[in-house]
């Protein structure tokens, strides 16, 4: 149980009593070493958390729950919505599976610290990889199960696997597409080789295995099964590139101490979850998200975790929800609105045990919030955070007694613990900027960044002075500590030279019942500087013909006719990175 009732105390106590408040965090975990000290620089400059202790995270994760009497309990729950398939999986079911495929890596020659590259989409056996990693203190880097040739060349050469794990095949919708052929693409372009590629057979296209490279997934699975290794708090977990809307996609590390330890404190405090709740994340695991909520934070807190390969739609979310009595639903804001769209066929959602639903990813508008309020019935925040981060820079926190201020459930809440948020202004006397954090950041953050085979402090990071942490977001903090997200840094437009947030005309944008989608940018303009540019996707579902001066009139009425909004762009979707987020940029070469 937590020991505070209101979000001051707990705030106030990991700011101003950090060693103490996080080694009593470090309590959910077991260690095999247990830590004495919290958190220790490092020579480099950047620190370590619970560096004095020792664990293993799939024991965490797995093993314990089964020594203390879950092993019968659902681990993983996956449905397949191209395939429209389901496994479930227990706790003991899972213990046999991760300790086998481990003591098959082993046998491959993988050993503590070398990578794993798993290219695979979301299913048991991606759980199972990275799990099995976990547990012999590999280290495992999961990417896009879609990525073509190149771009998956580019991920092998920058982390050199041992081994490759891949599915024979991966759906777009429906439709199977093959992965043999972007791995070979991607082999022969790359400088590094593996020692050995497994694939997991699906029968919607089973893959044909080359003898000396290839082996198959639960072939290994039947090896004798390898035990928990011992690892440092400070050993790494996992590499994680980042989507790259911030230039070139960095191989984020994440250690395991830290990691445990944050995740398993956000599941009783930002979620309100314990023990055998049941927990649904939409993520794909090949995204922080599917990492952090998919897999590793319901497991190490003995909930069970339901994953979805594929788009799951309203129906089909509604459907697993009611079946599997799930308390928590994390999704996105896209996700949120196929969801609007579909809906508006359907009566609203009733589900007793659902208790509250997260939105991250990117910002969420307050109509979109309002509509799944209504849709659900139950609370619905947003809540933000990086994949650098691990877990929530700011979020509401479900898990202690006090409620959250209604005037703060529009917005991405307050910061967690150990996150000390502060402003750079953009210009002098202003009250928003880039909002940056003081080092250190709190355990579950980026270890380092990995490049040219070692771990590196992440110097494109920090600020000038070296202690802060810039998030490259802009915003406002309040007094009770509320921060309002403005957007990326880069999103900012400068119109002349009074700054306006994409972010805000696009919430006065969506507000338009017409609007399923929008997105605005800056362009050049001769006499004012910048000038805002508004893509609009109109609602399909709504038979009126939505205008541009609508649009203008809308945003010019609250924000003033200083903004300068001219031009509004109607078009069919937005481009998205593969993660879903709005890549404002490739509009301005459209």
């Amino acid at each position: 149980m937590l020991p505070w009732t209101t979000y001051e105390a707990m705030y106030d106590a990991a700011l101003n009593q950090p060693e103490q408040f996080w080694l009593a965090a470090a309590q959910r975990v077991t260690w095999k070493q247990a830590p004495v000290t919290a958190c220790r620089t490092r020579e480099d400059g950047w620190h370590d958390w619970f560096p004095d202790a020792t664990l293993n995270t799939c024991h965490n994760a797995v093993d314990r729950h089964v020594e203390n009497g879950r092993g019968e309990q659902a681990a993983l729950i996956w449905h397949s919505c191209a395939i429209k398939e389901r496994q479930v999986v227990t706790y003991r079911e899972l213990q046999g599976r991760v300790a086998g495929f481990a003591g098959g890596l082993r046998a491959l020659g993988v050993g503590q610290g070398d990578r794993v590259l798993i290219a695979m989409p979301t299913m048991i056996e991606t759980a199972i990889a990275m799990l099995a990693c976990a547990r012999i203190g590999a280290v495992h880097v999961v990417v896009f199960a879609g990525y073509a040739g190149p771009e998956l060349a580019r991920r092998i050469d920058d982390v050199g696997p041992k081994v490759i794990i891949i599915a024979s095949c991966s759906f777009q919708g429906q439709t199977p597409i093959p992965s043999t052929p972007a791995l070979n693409e991607a082999l022969a372009k790359t400088a590094h080789r593996p020692q050995a590629c497994v694939i997991v057979q699906r029968e919607a296209c089973p893959a044909s295995l080359l003898p000396a490279r290839d082996h198959d997934f639960l072939s290994l699975e039947q090896s004798a099964p390898a035990e928990p290794v011992t690892l440092r708090s400070e050993d790494p977990l996992y590499i994680l590139h980042t989507s790259g809307t911030t230039g070139n996609a960095k191989g984020i590390v994440r250690d395991n101490g830290g990691h445990a330890v944050a995740l398993a404190l956000s599941m009783e405090l930002i979620y309100g979850c314990k023990p055998g709740d049941t927990f649904f994340t939409t993520s794909d695991l090949g995204w922080v998200v599917g990492h952090s909520y998919g897999v590793y934070a319901p497991l190490l807190s003995g909930c069970t975790s339901v994953i979805v390969e594929g788009g799951a739609s309203a129906s089909a979310i509604r459907a697993l929800c009611h079946e599997h009595d799930v308390k928590c639903l994390f999704t996105t804001p896209t996700q949120m609105r196929l969801m609007r769209q579909e809906s508006r066929n359907l009566s609203g959602a009733i589900l007793p045990t659902l208790a509250r639903i997260f939105v991250a990813g990117e910002y969420a508008d307050p109509t979109l919030l309002e509509w799944a309020r209504s849709y659900f019935r139950k609370p619905v925040v947003n809540h933000w955070w990086q994949t650098e981060t691990g877990w929530s820079i700011t979020a509401h926190f479900f898990g202690l007694p006090e409620r959250e201020p209604v005037s703060l459930m529009n917005d991405i809440g307050r910061p967690a613990p150990g996150f000390r948020t502060a402003i750079v202004p953009s210009m002098p006397g202003e009250q928003c900027g880039e909002i940056v954090l003081s080092l250190p950041l709190p355990p579950g953050c980026l270890a380092g960044v990995w490049k040219d085979g070692a771990i590196r402090v992440p110097t494109a990071y920090l600020d000038e002075t070296g202690g802060h942490y810039r998030t490259f977001d802009e915003g406002m903090i309040e007094a009770n500590r509320a921060v309002h997200m403005l957007g990326r840094s880069d999103d900012v437009i400068k119109v002349a030279g009074r700054r306006i947030s994409g972010v805000q005309i696009e919430k006065i944008i969506a507000t338009h019942p017409s609007v399923h989608a929008c997105a605005v940018v800056a362009v050049p303009d001769a006499l004012r500087g910048q000038r805002p540019v508004a893509y609009v996707v109109p609602d399909p579902t709504v038979e009126r013909t939505l205008s541009a001066g609508e649009i203008i009139a809308r945003v010019s009425k609250v924000l003033g006719r200083w903004i300068g909004l001219k031009e509004v762009r109607f078009v069919a979707c937005l481009p998205t990175t593969v993660s879903g987020k709005i890549t404002r940029q490739r509009l301005l070469v459209s």
